[in-house]
C-alpha cells in the first residue's frame, strides 16, 4: 500500500509541476508583450507627431491595459495553484484532487487543458468550471451527469 501511495503522490506532483510550468509560460509571454508595448510606446514618442501620434499612443495604451488584465488573471491562477498541497490524499474531491472517472481523468487545480502523465491523460480544470463544480465534494462510486453523459468516480486522491 505504501508503494501505491507514493506513486499517487508522484502522479499528483507531476501534474502539479505541469500546471506550474503552464502558468510560468503564460507569465513569460505576458511579460514579453509588456516589453514590446513599452518599446513601441517609446519609439512612438520619438518618431511621430500630430493626430497619428495620439492615435498610435492611445491604441498602445489600450493594449497595455489589456495585457495588464491578463497579467492580473495569471497572478490569480498562480495564487490558486499555490494553495494545493501535493503531499496529501483525500477521500472527497477538492482543490488538488486527482480524479479517475469512467469517462476521463481530472486534476482539480487550474484550467490548463490536457496533461499527459505516464500513459494517462488528464484534464487540468479549475474547481469553478462546470465539470469542476459537479465533481467537488464527490467521492469514489458517486455518479455525475454532464452533457448527457453519466460519469462514475473510480478513484480520488
Amino acid at each position: 500500500m505504501k508503494e501505491k501511495m507514493t506513486s499517487n503522490l508522484d502522479l499528483k506532483q507531476a501534474l502539479y509541476t505541469q500546471c506550474a510550468a503552464f502558468v510560468e509560460e503564460r507569465f513569460t509571454k505576458i511579460h514579453a508583450q509588456i516589453n514590446e508595448i513599452q518599446e513601441s510606446l517609446t519609439s512612438e514618442t520619438k518618431s511621430s507627431a500630430g493626430d497619428k501620434h495620439e492615435t498610435g499612443r492611445a491604441m498602445l495604451q489600450l493594449e497595455r491595459e489589456k495585457v495588464g488584465q491578463q497579467l492580473a488573471e495569471t497572478e490569480k491562477v498562480r495564487e490558486n495553484l499555490s494553495k494545493i498541497d501535493v503531499t496529501t490524499t483525500v477521500d472527497r474531491i477538492g482543490l488538488g484532487s486527482v480524479v479517475f472517472t469512467s469517462q476521463a481523468n481530472y486534476f482539480i487545480a487550474i484550467s490548463a487543458g490536457q496533461l499527459k502523465c505516464n500513459a494517462d491523460s488528464f484534464y487540468a480544470i479549475s474547481p469553478h468550471t462546470p465539470i469542476g463544480l459537479l465533481l467537488m465534494g464527490k467521492k469514489v462510486n458517486d455518479t455525475i451527469n454532464f452533457r448527457e453523459q453519466q460519469f462514475v468516480i473510480k478513484s480520488v486522491f
